[in-house]
């Protein structure tokens, strides 16, 4: 789920293309948003691919099946399209149709993303409190006389 949706409840046309930005990472890696097969010190799959991204390791993201069947340059296409489309902010993220444009076009040139937002591992104790809270939420229904 995207961010502003997950803080504030707030929903958006933007909100599908960081779902889609997030699957097409997780296909490209093999892995989970919060897989626990990450290295060390990275919360969620977003940050560990920006920062590889940034770092220009973005192969090291790629499963190895793709190494035999894919161009390595569609791969890496893959990677940054899916880090646009997991940008925090929702006006940073393209449309679903610049998507799709941006995977079909490999001469369409791709803008650099920006670095997300990193997510501090919680610790247990507000983990629990989490588990443990109540939902405060009433249903009132109406019937007639």
């Amino acid at each position: 789920m995207s961010p502003e949706y997950v803080m504030g409840g707030v929903f958006s046309v933007k909100s599908d293309t960081y779902s889609f930005g997030v699957l097409l990472l997780e296909i490209v890696s093999g892995l989970k948003i919060t897989s626990a097969q990450l290295v060390e010190n990275f919360v969620s799959l977003t940050t560990y691919a920006w920062r590889l991204w940034a770092d220009g390791k973005s192969t090291e993201l790629m499963h190895s099946s793709f190494a035999e069947s894919c161009s390595l340059h569609e791969v890496l296409r893959c990677i940054q399209v899916g880090l646009l489309c997991v940008q925090d902010r929702p006006d940073d993220r393209p449309l679903m149709s610049s998507v799709t444009f941006m995977l079909e076009n490999d001469s369409a040139l791709l803008p650099a993303p920006k670095q997300p937002t990193y997510f501090a591992l919680q610790n247990f104790e507000a983990e629990e409190s989490r588990e443990n809270s109540v939902n405060t939420v009433t249903i009132t229904t109406l019937e007639g006389r």
